[in-house]
């Protein structure tokens, strides 16, 4: 009985040493993961909510294929306020295509006009369409110029309109920064629960 107690002995600390591993393995993969998820927000919120905030840039959803292929239906874009001045040939502006009413265009300037009476206008064109618009755009109609884009998302913000936009861009934005320092603290409290078990075996 004895001769067999000491042959297994070694046995289940071994197993036990291979579960300590497993178990260590599993928990870095998971901090990885976790990491990897946490930049993932931040990033986003950075870039769907915080940066286009700060900036006053407006979202807007691309509905048609007059873009394609570069912006497709279902693009989220965002533009940001441009001095006419500053407008050059190959922008992508977004316009009103009645001045003062909210329906809008996103097309590519493809020329200027900058008659002797300085009443400059744009001509423009969807890159997906063989021929230009067919009014030339007024300074007056502009509401700004491309800055970026995102694939896909344009269709939530359209899902999101009007009135509820505001409150749940801020409602999310706060939601994504708790995550964020949920995953933090959380973290540090794993480490730090880690290491204190690290010592207590090694006393």
């Amino acid at each position: 009985m004895k001769s067999t107690t000491v042959e297994t002995a070694p046995d289940a600390e071994i197993a036990a040493a291979e579960v300590r591993k497993e178990r260590g393995l599993l928990y870095y993969i998971g901090l990885g993961a976790s990491a990897a998820l946490l930049v993932a927000v931040v990033v986003l919120a950075l870039i769907l909510i915080v940066v286009p905030k700060v900036a006053g840039a407006t979202p807007l959803t691309v509905l048609t294929q007059s873009m394609e292929p570069l912006y497709p239906p279902g693009t989220l874009i965002y533009v940001l306020p441009v001095k006419t001045s500053e407008i050059r040939l190959g922008d992508v502006i977004t316009y009103q295509i009645e001045s003062g009413k909210p329906a809008v265009i996103s097309h590519r300037v493809i020329a200027i006009n900058s008659p002797a009476n300085g009443k400059r206008s744009f001509i423009l064109k969807g890159d997906n369409n063989s021929d230009p618009d067919q009014a030339a755009v007024l300074p007056v109609q502009v509401r700004g110029r491309l800055w970026y884009s995102v694939p896909l998302l344009g269709w939530v913000n359209s899902a999101v309109g009007g009135s509820k936009r505001s409150w749940i861009v801020d409602a999310l934005a706060a939601a994504l920064f708790a995550y964020a320092a949920y995953m933090i603290i959380s973290g540090l409290v794993a480490a730090r629960a880690k290491r204190k078990q690290k010592s207590i075996a090694v006393e």
